[in-house]
Order: C-alpha cells, then sequence, then structure tokens
C-alpha cells in the first residue's frame, strides 16, 4: 500500500510524469527488440539430435505466446519467440544465440536449454548485458547474480535434488549399496558431489560403482551391465531423456531389482517412460515440481483446466501427457509474469530486476506448496521438490513437500 501512495503522489506531479514517460520511451528506444508494439525474445533448444525429446518445450512456449497475442499481447506489445535449434551443441549455441542478439535483435534470452550450451553462452552474455532468463537448466552456477547478473536459472538445482535423494535413501536404505549412471558434464557432476556430501562419511562405503556416459554415445547399455555388476541394490539414474529410457529399460532387462531413483529432467511418460516400458519403469522415484497431468488426482486443480484448455486449442492430446510440455506452460507463465511487472519500462534493467523481484509466484502446473521466489541475491527460482513414485499409470505422491 505504501508503495501503491508513493507511487500516486509521484504522478501527481506533471513534470514527474513527463518525466517518467520519457525516461520509459528512452529506455524503450534503447532496447533492442522492443518497440511499441513488439517484444522479441529468442531461445534456443535440441530441435535434432539425441536430446530432440526437449523440443516440444520451445514448441509449447512458442503455442503459449500465441495463446497470449491473441489476448491482446501484454500492454499492447505481442510477444515474437524466435526459437532456434543448437542440437544440444554448446559451439552451435554459441553460433545462433550470436544471431539471435547481432542480427535478431532480440531483447533478452529465455528458458535455452542445458548445462553445457548455457554455459557456453553465459559470458557473452553478461559481457553484452543481454539477460539470459530462466535456464532450462539445474545446474547451480546458474545461479550467482554476484558474478553473472544478467543469468537467472529456472529449474530446482541438481544439487537439491540429490540432497533430496541422499536424505531419502539414509532414511529408507542407509546400508544400501549405491551405484550412479551420470552425464559427464556439470549436469551430472553436480548431481553426484551433491551425493557425496549428503551421504557425508559413509558416501565412499555406500557408492559402490559409478560410470558417465557422453551425449554422443548411441547407448548406455553397457554401462548398465557394469553398474548391475557391482552388486549396488540402489541405482541413481542421472541421464537425459534418450538414455534415462535406455537405462531403465536394460537395467529391468537385466532383472535387476535395485531402488531406481530418476533424475527429475527425466520424468516424461511420453518421452521416457513409455519409449522404456510403462511395466518396465514401474517403481521409479523421482523428485517432481511440476503437476503429473496423467495422475487423476490432479484432475480438480486450476492449473490442469487452464492445461486443458490450452492443448485443445494450441496443442494436442500428445503433448497435454507430456510433462516437458507441462514444464513449458509453467516457465512461459512466469515470463509473462516477468514482463507484466514491467510495466511499460522493458529495458534489459528492468526486466532482470523484476525477474529478481518474484514474490511467492504460484506458475501454473507447480505441485501446490511449491512457489517461484527470487530476490536481488536468490536466482534460484525453486527451491522445494516432492517425492514421486511411477505405479506404471502415473507418478504417485511419497510424503510431503521437501526443501533442500
Amino acid at each position: 500500500m505504501k508503495a501503491m501512495i508513493t507511487r500516486r503522489l509521484f504522478l501527481q506531479s506533471g513534470a514527474a510524469a513527463t518525466a517518467l514517460a520519457a525516461g520509459a520511451r528512452a529506455a524503450q528506444a534503447d532496447t533492442p527488440g522492443v518497440t511499441d508494439t513488439e517484444i522479441k525474445i529468442g531461445q534456443t533448444l535440441p530441435y535434432s539430435g539425441s536430446e530432440s525429446a526437449y523440443g516440444v518445450i520451445g514448441r509449447t512456449e512458442a503455442a503459449f505466446f500465441k495463446m497470449i497475442n491473441d489476448k491482446g499481447g501484454l500492454n499492447g506489445r505481442k510477444i515474437d519467440l524466435i526459437s532456434l535449434d543448437d542440437g544440444y551443441s554448446p559451439p552451435k549455441t554459441v553460433e545462433q544465440v550470436r544471431r539471435l542478439v547481432e542480427d535478431e535483435k532480440v531483447a533478452f534470452l529465455f528458458n535455452t536449454l542445458g548445462t553445457a550450451p548455457n554455459l557456453a553462452i553465459r559470458q557473452y552474455l553478461n559481457d553484452n548485458n543481454v539477460p539470459q532468463l530462466f535456464v532450462a537448466t539445474g545446474a547451480n552456477i546458474f545461479a550467482d547474480p554476484a558474478r553473472y547478473p544478467w543469468t537467472m536459472g529456472y529449474n530446482p538445482s541438481y544439487e537439491t535434488e540429490a540432497h533430496v535423494y541422499g536424505k531419502h535413501i539414509l532414511a529408507t536404505k542407509p546400508d544400501g549399496k549405491i551405484s550412479v549412471l551420470f552425464q559427464n558434464d556439470g549436469f551430472g557432476r553436480d548431481y553426484l558431489d551433491a551425493l557425496k556430501e549428503t551421504l557425508g562419511d559413509k558416501a565412499g562405503a555406500m557408492i559402490v560403482k559409478e560410470a558417465s556416459y557422453e551425449t554422443s554415445e548411441p547407448t548406455v547399455d553397457s554401462q548398465v551391465v557394469t553398474l548391475q555388476g557391482s552388486g549396488a541394490d540402489i541405482f541413481l539414474i542421472v541421464a537425459t531423456p534418450k538414455f534415462a529410457a535406455q537405462a531403465i529399460r536394460k537395467s529391468y532387462d537385466l532383472g535387476w531389482n535395485a531402488v531406481r531413483y530418476l533424475s527429475n529432467v527425466s520424468p516424461s511418460i511420453a518421452t521416457v517412460l513409455k519409449p522404456a516400458g510403462l511395466e518396465k519403469s514401474k517403481g521409479l522415484i523421482t523428485g517432481g515440481y511440476v503437476i503429473d497431468v496423467n495422475d487423476p488426482h490432479w484432475k480438480d486443480q486450476p492449473s490442469i483446466q487452464e492445461w486443458k484448455a490450452f492443448t485443445d486449442k494450441y496443442m494436442s492430446a500428445k503433448e497435454y501427457g507430456d510433462a516437458n510440455a507441462a514444464y513449458a506452460f509453467g516457465v512461459a507463465s512466469t515470463m509473462v509474469q516477468v514482463l507484466k511487472q514491467c510495466g511499460s519500462d522493458l529495458s534489459r534493467e528492468n526486466v532482470m530486476r523484476q525477474a529478481a523481484n518474484l514474490k511467492s509466484f504460484a506458475a501454473p502446473m507447480l505441485i501446490p506448496g511449491i512457489t517461484v521466489d527470487t530476490s536481488p541475491d536468490n536466482f534460484s527460482p525453486i527451491r522445494q521438490l516432492q517425492l514421486l513414485t511411477f505405479d506404471g499409470t502415473s507418478w504417485q505422491i511419497v510424503g510431503a513437500v521437501m526443501h533442500d
């Protein structure tokens, strides 16, 4: 209320109002991609290659912004999303992002995907004061406002997730033997380091085998065979969709009766569990934050009603059941909330300021109890997880929402 009164008093001054309007126009004129009728934003995603299952994220976000535009846009401006394919290849990401910034003149980057691809462009974007917003990765290195003030993550950090799994393992199988399949980059190493941190002095005895893979490899079958041979009774799958599906299927086919934890980058029933086999996926445990639209438990949630209406008009039944698409609906809604908070000042500085000023925003499709919260010294928007287990049809809740 105090802020509102202060603003009213300020606007009562004709000179102040004129200065404010002039300042907003100047900021707009100085911001690439922003005109009186348009906000141009850019992103890269792997529409091709081993991680192409994530391409649905960009398609969903484009459809979401079309829905916003069909309703008149934001303050009279339409959102123009330019989404380019980088094939999950960092050199290609650099090439495409330079094209977006220097040729397409986008106002900022939104929801670019992957740890290595985003790391490849972070310094360039910060050197040029271009917001790199709501990065689609949980790597902690994208929540460092002191050194990289133009970069902000979105997903719960991989450290948070690994801490939650470690705590659950210590509570349920304190004498268990753990094997870990992990992607050989910051994504996988963050998990492994955080798991060891949580297990503490027991890590050396409990983690009996580790095996990494490169995203260029065709299969992880040999790694799974090696891990199964270790005698472990807990299997942590730190893998992106293609390789997660392979690991789920192979571990089942080997008759390996281990408790299996699945990274929350790969919970999609449509693109991971169905290809792996729903029967073969039974018993998987993950840490979720997005509602499983296939679970009738959530059928009366307002988010589900919004999602159904959206996919009926702008997408299809296939996307309705895809966890990656549901995730995209939520993060696009969060981006729109930031732009609403910006009002008429769409300068890059104010976009970052408002992104760092989200207070208990209940983004659509987040599990109830999980919210988006940011501040100038907190660039980790989501810091809660809900443990879930797969019953062959949908993900079922285990316990209460957990905080790191």
